[in-house]
């Protein structure tokens, strides 16, 4: 397998640009420091409910997660995460709630990572991608896989630990592949999901598989989904991707054969494309991009050599 480094260099893909934040993983078992950060005055946390959060425009135009000084925060103390601090020691925690909190302006509003990833500046969407990471983990695994047991919670989030049988249990975090395939004519292969609306197309994707490479992943996913053989893969970039626990591994792969023949089951219907045919299909509303916030976009685009339309989202 070789890597694609350079081509991704100037144009971040989304949830992954650096956000100035240190995760300070030292602290998460420290309950004097944890406690001493949450009081502080400079502390800021926000909530975050069903994987959503609060988000605002500033008057300057700017999207902001909706963050308040930790003494204005909501009650809870068992679901109260530490994300991490800032290069000016603000630390930064957010609180899991059965719903999100009302705000007395009637300014903000609820959104997701789909939405808020693309308007958040790199360290509110990393706090968001974090908190919201670990709140779909945290709802998921209440109970011991060991025993049985309800599990409580520990190291500020990122750790459950069953007090009957002692085992502690991490976040998951699932493997899955993404290619753009492309063929010797230097056309690219797109699927429709079989639950996706008429005319979205989108690159290949799966799960790795137990004992299995991330190479042999891919050729596996293609061969699966649209009956094409693959041969050189190449790592481009990873995205984190909490929907609800992966992390997306994208890669650009070379076809070996053009006969198409989808499984009907994950994928509708597959299609090479030009970079011609695949531009007119924009343009007529033929076919509709994927969502600006994903690792499949930026692929598309690697291979299309420009932006891809932004008129249609999901």
């Amino acid at each position: 397998m070789t890597t694609w480094t350079d081509q991704t260099a100037d144009r971040p893909i989304s949830l992954t640009a650096p956000g100035g934040i240190d995760r300070a993983a030292h602290h998460r078992l420290d309950e004097a420091w944890l406690a001493a950060a949450w009081s502080h005055p400079s502390t800021r946390c926000f909530v975050v409910s069903g994987g959503q959060a609060l988000i605002d425009e500033t008057t300057d135009g700017r999207t902001e997660l909706v963050m308040t000084p930790s003494f204005e925060a909501p009650l809870t103390e068992a679901h109260r995460y530490f994300l991490g601090t800032d290069e000016d020691g603000v630390s930064y925690f957010a609180l899991q709630k059965d719903s999100l909190p009302g705000r007395m302006d009637q300014s903000a509003r609820p959104a997701g990572l789909r939405e808020a990833g693309l308007l958040l500046s790199p360290r509110d969407a990393g706090l968001l991608v974090h908190a919201v990471a670990l709140e779909n983990w945290q709802r998921l695994h209440r109970f011991c896989s060991r025993c049985g047991e309800r599990t409580v919670i520990a190291a500020a989030g990122h750790i459950r630990r069953c007090p009957a049988c002692g085992a502690e249990h991490y976040p998951r975090t699932d493997p899955a592949v993404i290619m753009a395939v492309t063929d010797e004519e230097d056309r690219i292969l797109l699927g429709r999901q079989v639950h996706w609306p008429e005319g979205r197309f989108s690159t290949l994707a799966g799960f790795v598989e137990p004992g299995e490479s991330i190479e042999q992943s891919v050729r596996r996913e293609v061969q699966e989904e649209a009956g094409i053989t693959v041969g050189p893969v190449e790592y481009v970039a990873s995205q984190p991707w909490p929907f609800p626990s992966s992390l997306m591994l994208g890669f650009m792969a070379r076809a070996t054969s053009t006969e198409i023949d989808v499984d009907g089951d994950e994928i509708h219907e597959a299609r090479w494309f030009s970079r011609e045919e695949l531009g007119a299909a924009f343009e007529s509303g033929e076919v509709l991009p994927p969502y600006g916030i994903s690792i499949a976009a930026r692929l598309i685009e690697l291979w299309y050599g420009k932006p891809l339309p932004t008129r249609s989202a999901f």
